[in-house]
C-alpha cells in the first residue's frame, strides 16, 4: 500500500492523532505527518516542497489552489477561537466584545499565535481601537500553543483555536469568544498537485469526513464541516 505524506497545522492535531491509527489499521496505508506552523507551511509549499495532502485553513488553502499547488479542497472542520487563563486563576468576563476588550486592557499580558486566530485578533484589536495600547504586552507564538505562555505565567490571557487550547496542561478554558466577535475558521484538506499517492490521500480525506470521525472532532473542540 502507498505511504501518504501529510502537512498540517496544529489546529486539527488532537482529533487527527486520535483518528489516524483507525485509518491506518482499516486501510493498511502508513501516514507520515509533518506538523508545520501555517506561515511556514505556505512558504515551504510555495517554495516547491511536495506532499500528498495539505490540511490548513480554507483561506490559505484557496491561496495555494490559485497558485496551482493544491487541486482539490474538502472542508473538514469548523473551529472557533477560545480564551484561556492559568489553572486556578480568576476567569475574566468574556460575555461580550466590550467585556473582552476590558479584560484585554486589564491583563498584564496576552498571548496569541501567528496562525488564523492570531491574524484575526490583530485585526479585532485594531477595530476595537486598542492595538497601540496593548502592543507592549502581546506575545505572539509560532509553532507552539499560546496557552503555554499563560501556563508559564508569562501572560494572563491566551487566545487561540479552542482545539489548540484544550490539550495544554496548566491552563483552563474560560470559554469561546462571544458571538458578537467570534470568528469561525474552516480547516480543509487539499490534494497536492504533484501528490505521489493521490488515491490513498483521497481515502484519508474520506475517512476524516466520515460520520465515524464526527464524535472525535466534537470531543476535541471543533465541529465537523
Amino acid at each position: 500500500m502507498s505511504d501518504i505524506k501529510v502537512m498540517l497545522s496544529a489546529a486539527f492535531k488532537e482529533a487527527y492523532l486520535e483518528l489516524l491509527p483507525q485509518f491506518e489499521r482499516a486501510s493498511g496505508h502508513q501516514v507520515e505527518s509533518l506538523w508545520v506552523a501555517s506561515v511556514q507551511m505556505m512558504s515551504r509549499l510555495k517554495g516547491g516542497e511536495t506532499v500528498d495532502l495539505v490540511i490548513l485553513s480554507a483561506t490559505s488553502l484557496d491561496e495555494l489552489r490559485k497558485a496551482g499547488i493544491v487541486t482539490e479542497r474538502t472542508d473538514l472542520v469548523k473551529s472557533g477561537i477560545g480564551v484561556a487563563v492559568k489553572a486556578g486563576a480568576r476567569k475574566p468576563d468574556i460575555s461580550s466584545g466590550e467585556a473582552v476588550k476590558r479584560a484585554v486592557l486589564a491583563a498584564k499580558g496576552i498571548a496569541y499565535s501567528t496562525g488564523p486566530s492570531g491574524l484575526y485578533l490583530v485585526g479585532l484589536f485594531q477595530r476595537m481601537g486598542i492595538a497601540d495600547q496593548i502592543k507592549h504586552k502581546v506575545t505572539q507564538t509560532q509553532g507552539h500553543p499560546s496557552g503555554g505562555v499563560v501556563a508559564r505565567g508569562e501572560a494572563e490571557i491566551a487566545f487561540q483555536q479552542i482545539s489548540e487550547l484544550l490539550p495544554v496542561p496548566g491552563i483552563e478554558l474560560v470559554g469561546p469568544l462571544p458571538p458578537d466577535i467570534q470568528e469561525i475558521t474552516i480547516f480543509a484538506a487539499g490534494l497536492h498537485a504533484r501528490a505521489q499517492a493521490p488515491n490513498a490521500a483521497r481515502a484519508l480525506v474520506q475517512f476524516l469526513t466520515s460520520p465515524a470521525a464526527a464524535p472525535v472532532i466534537r470531543k476535541k473542540g471543533m465541529e465537523p464541516a
